[in-house]
Formats: structure tokens, C-alpha cells, sequence
């Protein structure tokens, strides 16, 4: 067994009393039709007291399933061997009526989803209570007030009102805390938190993670934090593990493991990061390929057939995870040596899979050539204003879309509206990628469905090339359909399962008489454009990883010949190497077709590295529109910056220095938004900054959106230009 007993402020080998949980050979499969499926293979880990061990890795890599083992949380019909020890105590094999008193007491559990994780049918109050009942002998009264208390604790606003709210009352980033004081409540020796972030705003996360770092000082547990987001594993955690294919493949200190990979795996990993502290033109350097079955894992390492570095050794024999210096850094890897200082791009270097292929619609282009374009591209001015004399090709003036709130019962009286959109202004020009990003609700894919017709307005004007969309019958608007197409954030509830993938993407070529006039050639070419074989049209969606539907959703959109793609959310749903080779193609789609992109996004560490100009909105408005560099070199207005400050750098010195800007508070409800400015509710310089006067300027007087200069422009009463990476 080789663990990494260490942690960055030196090492503790004989501190054995310290353990609080330890895991030796743990492995689970699972029985199948087609044999046992191995979801994890004989992991090992020390975890210390108040030590924070980030686990990683890709979709289905064992992370999940590891931790459920050791909660024993597990279905009856799992396989688990090995030895699972929390605070000496064997879990594996302990029957429920013993290992009920250690979840929960020793050791606590916080899940993804929050809300299938509470009780709908009980107040928040009433389930902490529980949960502080469950272990300890004090009365209603008492567990209600320790529930108040841990209300507060992890960042509540109001607890003694909260205490009395149901699940569904609250935000998803106030639910996720419920959780987190749920898991508090007997200051358990140990917390795992299992992607407790993942399906939350960067604000909120930023939030959430407070509320967990919060939570760990109170208690003093040991942290066991789940992502695949290495930001995040970067700004709080002492030790990294990875997973890949059931097993860890490299475990270490944060600081070694970011600065110095020994395992091809997580180099890769961290070469397919955007970073907000990079340049745009640096190309992201993806893993091809896909992780193996684990019904059928290939001999050898179960690397290997991703790996660049692969010898005949590799694919004979499984290497050991070890340490090639002694230390505690180790890795499941031959030839970690020769890792010692490589990057990503050196390993992972663009090759013939991973260029866009040219298909009949698009000129010969090898990947260096896209790469030559795009660095060209980037020296010209790339992310700089566009010129005043270029003409838009789509335009949205003053877009509102209010959706009515109806009564409950049978008549369903109208009694309120939604404001979805209010006064939206936007521009899109000839081979450009306009970033819009916000907070979840904030107005942004129906802005997206705005500029396509497919929601109505209630009022506003949208042109395509001068003309107006509302002029347009129905044949009018399916000819506009051509030039403009949409790209789903879930791929595979946007493609019909019942079709083949040859099909999907014939049917906007028969819809539109075309497929007649060399459809089927064409259909060929886009899958190879997109990177995919043309010899599997013949497959169905989910025969297909995400990464590869959501290239299929791509190529069925381009089979129009489209000057605009409008990408709703388009990696959000992917494992970050996925994501990678993603965002590689949309680049180089642009380059070869000259498209133009309206980038809809939450994550900006992506629009930095797509985006050459960014529109932030906030409940329904428009609140800053600037060239790429010019918002991160200096956004002017606070949401902006609070959304900046909130993105993770995957670079621990980088990030544990970093300055925070937190938002406090949700959301407030479209229904009756704030008066005056709508952030004003959570803006940090207005409640820290300004004096009484400009407080009421900001209640009071709607700020407009103004060009601060370079057409850079804001709407705030107060902005000042702050760089934050």
C-alpha cells in the first residue's frame, strides 16, 4: 500500500493517533449481465484530523462510489472488499444497526443535490433537529435552538424565521448549507462532501465553500471534498488524489501535484483547464479519447490508450502507485521521471485526431494551421472593440419578455408577471463571439430563444442583416433558420433517441429540400468536421459519450451552412477534458466557416478563453459590455467583479493569495425586482462604500448603461475599473 501521509506544512509519520480515516484496498464491483463491473480498485488513504484531501477525477472514475463504501451507503447487491477505518472502527461489513451510529456522529456526508437529499415534506428545522436527536439525548427544545444556531452558522440570513421553511423555500445555495449544518450537528470527526458545488452559480459556490471551510473550523473534522473542479480542489484542500478507471493514479500535496505532475493523466487534467490568468490565444490541450469500460478494462494501464507516453510495457503491465523520490508525492506511472518538468502542451500536443478534419463544405486546415490563424488573429487585436464601420449581423433593441404568474385552481387568474428580460440591448458582428454570462435566472437563454424567435417578444426589435424579425411570416422565419441555429446545453435531450445519428443530421437538410443535392456526402463531411468517425452515423445518441453528442448536436447545426451559432451553455455538462476538446472545435469551426458565436455561459475562466467581447446581465438588465481584455483587466461594475473574484484559479499559491469579493444573499425574485439598481440588494460597496446620499441614488435612480470609454460600458452610478487576475 503506498498512501501520502503528509501534508504541505511538513510531515507527520508518527502521529498514528491522528488517523481519523484510513482505507486499505478498498474495492467494490458490481455484478452485471455482462460480468462484474469493478467501479473501484483497491484504494488507499490515510486522512489525518482537520486534514482536507481533494479527490478528482472524470465521470465514472470511482470517486462517488468510494466514499459511499466507506458510509456504507451502498446497495445490497455491491461486492466491497479491502477495509474501510473510521477512527479505528471497520465499516466494511458492520451491519446497519452499528454503522447507523457511526454515519452521521464519526462521520457525515454531504451529497450533490441538496434537494433530493432533504425531506420535502418536513421544515429545515425539523430535519437538523433530527439529525442532532439522532446521537444525542436532548429535548425538542434544545435541538431546535443548536438548530438555529447552525443555521447561522454556515451563513443563513434570518435563522429563526429559516428554521420553520421547507426545502423547495429556499435557494439552492441556501439548501446546500441546510445540508452542510446537517452534517455539523454532532461535529462529526470526519466530512465528505460529494461535489456539494457542482449544480451552483460561481457566487453561490463561493458561498457554500465559506459555509464548508466554516464548518470544518467549528468542528474540526477532516475534509473529503469530491470535484471535478480542480479550482476548487486548488483553494482548499491539503493533499490531491486522482482517480482514473476505479484507482487512484497520482496522490500528493496540492502545492507538488499542480506544479509538478508525475502521472500523464493529471498533467492532461490541468493542460484542459481555461484559466483566467491565461492568454486567449493559448490552445487548451485535451485528453483524446475516452475513459475505458470498467466491464472490460484493457491489460496493463488503464491509461494507456489516452496516453502519449505509451510503451509496450505500459500496455503489458499495470504499474504500482509509488514514490520515484521517496517522498509523499506518488504516481501509478512507469515513467513519472520524465514528467519531472514537462507541460501539458509538450505531452499533449495537437494531433491529427484532434484537428478538424475538412469536410466538402470547408477548406483543407491542419491543426497548426488553426493554430497559426488563431495566434494571428489574437496579435491583430483579437477581443478589441469591433470597428464602428462593420455592420452587426444580428441586432436586439430594448428586448422585454414578462411571462405571466397565474393563481392556482381552475380559472388561473393572471396575477403578477416575470420579468425574464428588461430593456436588453445587444450586438453581434461578422465572426465575432459575444460572451453572455450571468447568475442562473438571470435572463440569459431566454434572451438566447429572443434573438431566434422561438420565444415571443413582449416588446422590442430583433434584425438579422437591417431586417426585422417581426416582419417575417412563417416561411420567412424558416428561411432565417439557415442562417441561424442553436446549439442545446444537454445534448442528448436535444437529439431524438429513436433516430440514428445519420439521420439527425439529415433532417434539417430534408426539412429544407436540400438533402437531394449531395445530402448524404455532406452529412459524411460534417461528422468528419466535427471530428467524429463517418462510418458510425449508423449509431444511435446514446451509443455515444457526452463530449461526442454534444459534437453531433454541432454538426446538426451546421448542416445548414449558418453564419450564427447561438451556444447555449455548451460545456457546462462536461468532464473538463471533454470540455476541452469541445471548446478546441468551436474555435476552429469559427475559423474554417467564419461563423459568428452568441457564447451563453455562467463560467468565465471559458468566455475569457472564447470570447472576444462579454455582456454580463443581472435579473433580466444588462449590466457591463466589454471587449474580453478590457473586463478582465478591469471590470467597472461590482456584480462583475464579484463574478470574477468568484471563479477558481487551478493554481493553489495563486488562488490561496487571492482577495474575495462575496455577494451575500440570493437572487431577489423577478417578480417584484429592487427598485432603482436591481444589484444594489447584494452589492458589497453599496452596503460597505458609499455614504447615505449615494445609497439613495442607487434606490432610487435606475443607473444607465454608460461607455465609460473604448466602448466599454456600465451601468452603474458608483463603477471603478478593478483588475482581479
Amino acid at each position: 500500500m503506498t498512501t501520502t501521509d503528509t501534508r504541505p506544512g511538513g510531515p507527520a509519520p508518527d502521529r498514528d493517533a491522528d488517523v481519523v480515516l484510513e482505507l486499505d484496498g478498498l474495492s467494490v464491483s458490481f455484478p452485471t449481465d455482462d460480468g462484474p463491473l469493478h467501479a473501484v480498485r483497491g484504494v488507499s488513504y490515510r486522512l489525518r484530523r482537520g486534514e482536507a484531501l481533494g479527490i478528482v477525477g472524470e465521470s465514472g472514475s470511482g470517486k462517488s462510489v468510494t466514499s459511499l463504501a466507506v458510509m456504507g451507503l451502498l446497495p445490497k447487491t455491491a461486492e466491497v472488499a479491502g477495509s474501510a477505518k473510521v477512527l479505528g472502527q471497520e465499516m466494511v461489513g458492520l451491519p446497519d444497526d452499528r454503522i447507523s451510529k457511526v454515519r452521521g456522529n464519526k462521520i457525515a456526508m454531504i451529497f450533490q443535490d441538496p434537494l433530493t437529499s432533504l425531506n420535502p415534506v418536513y421544515t429545515v428545522g425539523r430535519q437538523i433537529a433530527e439529525a442532532v436527536r439522532a446521537h444525542n439525548a436532548v429535548g425538542e427544545r434544545q435541538a431546535r435552538a443548536r438548530a438555529v444556531d447552525l443555521l447561522r452558522t454556515v451563513g443563513i440570513p434570518f435563522p429563526e424565521q429559516r428554521v420553520d421553511s421547507y426545502p423547495h423555500e429556499l435557494s439552492g445555495g441556501m439548501r446546500q448549507r441546510v445540508v452542510i449544518a446537517i452534517a455539523m450537528a454532532n461535529d462529526p470527526d470526519v466530512i465528505i462532501a460529494d461535489e456539494p458545488t457542482t449544480a451552483l452559480d460561481v457566487t453561490v459556490q463561493a458561498q457554500v465553500l465559506e459555509a464548508l471551510e466554516t464548518a470544518r473550523r467549528e468542528t474540526g473534522a477532516a475534509l473529503v471534498l469530491i470535484t471535478h473542479d480542480l479550482g476548487v480542489i486548488a483553494g482548499h484542500v491539503d493533499r490531491v488524489a486522482v482517480m482514473y478507471a476505479g484507482r487512484l493514479v497520482e496522490t500528493g500535496g496540492v502545492d507538488e501535484v499542480f506544479a509538478r505532475p508525475l502521472m500523464p493523466y493529471t498533467l492532461g487534467l490541468v493542460g484542459s483547464l481555461p484559466r483566467m490568468d491565461a492568454d486567449r490565444h493559448e490552445r487548451l490541450t485535451p485528453i483524446l479519447g475516452s475513459p475505458p469500460s470498467l466491464l472490460r478494462l484493457p491489460p496493463g494501464c488503464p491509461f494507456a490508450p489516452r496516453c502519449p507516453m505509451a510503451e509496450d510495457r505500459c500496455r503489458e503491465e499495470d504499474p504500482a502507485l509509488r514514490a520515484p523520490d521517496g517522498g509523499g508525492h506518488a504516481a501509478a506511472c512507469h515513467f513519472s521521471e520524465r514528467l519531472r518538468d514537462a507541460r501539458p502542451a509538450d505531452l499533449f500536443r495537437p494531433t491529427a485526431a484532434d484537428a478538424v478534419p475538412a469536410g466538402p463544405a470547408a477548406p483543407e486546415a491542419g491543426s497548426a494551421d488553426v493554430a497559426e490563424a488563431g495566434a494571428e488573429r489574437a496579435a491583430a487585436g483579437a477581443g478589441a472593440a469591433p470597428a464602428a464601420a462593420a455592420e452587426p449581423i444580428l441586432a436586439a433593441s430594448h428586448l422585454v419578455k414578462n411571462f405571466p404568474v397565474r393563481s392556482k385552481g381552475f380559472l388561473r387568474r393572471r396575477i403578477g408577471e416575470v420579468q425574464a428580460v428588461s430593456d436588453v440591448s445587444l450586438e453581434l458582428y461578422p465572426h465575432e463571439t459575444l460572451a453572455l454570462v450571468g447568475e442562473s435566472g438571470c435572463g440569459k437563454s431566454t434572451t438566447a430563444r429572443l434573438l431566434l424567435g422561438l420565444v415571443p417578444l413582449t416588446s422590442g426589435r430583433v434584425e438579422h442583416r437591417g431586417t426585422d424579425l417581426a416582419g417575417l411570416g412563417r416561411a420567412g422565419m424558416r428561411r432565417l433558420r439557415r442562417d441561424l441555429q442553436l446549439v442545446f446545453q444537454d445534448p442528448f435531450a436535444s437529439l431524438d433517441p429513436r433516430m440514428t445519428v445519420f439521420e439527425l443530421i439529415a433532417e434539417p437538410l430534408r426539412i429544407h429540400g436540400l438533402f437531394a443535392d449531395g445530402g448524404r456526402e455532406r452529412v459524411r463531411g460534417l461528422l468528419a468536421t466535427v471530428g467524429l468517425d463517418p462510418e458510425h452515423g449508423s449509431r444511435y445518441p446514446h451509443e455515444f459519450s457526452g463530449g461526442q453528442r454534444q459534437r453531433i448536436g454541432i454538426a446538426r447545426a451546421l448542416a445548414l451552412r449558418p453564419e450564427v451559432l447561438i451556444l447555449d451553455e455548451p460545456v457546462s455538462a462536461l468532464d473538463v477534458s471533454i470540455q476541452a476538446g469541445v471548446i478546441n472545435l468551436l474555435e476552429d469551426l469559427q475559423e474554417e466557416f467564419g461563423l459568428s458565436y452568441l457564447f451563453v455561459s455562467h463560467d468565465l475562466s471559458v468566455v475569457r478563453h472564447i470570447a472576444d467581447r462579454v455582456a454580463v446581465m443581472y435579473l433580466g438588465k444588462i449590466m457591463e459590455v466589454a471587449t474580453t481584455r478590457q473586463l478582465f483587466g478591469g471590470a467597472a461594475h461590482p456584480y462583475t467583479q464579484a463574478l470574477i473574484s468568484a471563479i477558481p484559479l487551478p493554481d493553489p499559491p495563486k488562488e490561496r493569495a487571492r482577495e474575495r469579493i462575496l455577494v451575500t444573499g440570493d437572487v431577489p425574485s423577478p417578480t417584484d425586482p429592487p427598485s432603482g439598481c436591481r444589484f444594489r440588494t447584494r452589492c458589497p460597496k453599496f452596503a460597505n462604500e458609499l455614504t447615505d446620499a449615494e445609497r439613495t441614488r442607487c434606490v432610487e435612480e435606475v443607473p444607465a448603461l454608460i461607455d465609460r470609454g473604448e466602448g466599454h460600458r456600465s451601468a452603474c452610478h458608483y463603477a471603478e475599473a478593478l483588475k482581479l487576475v
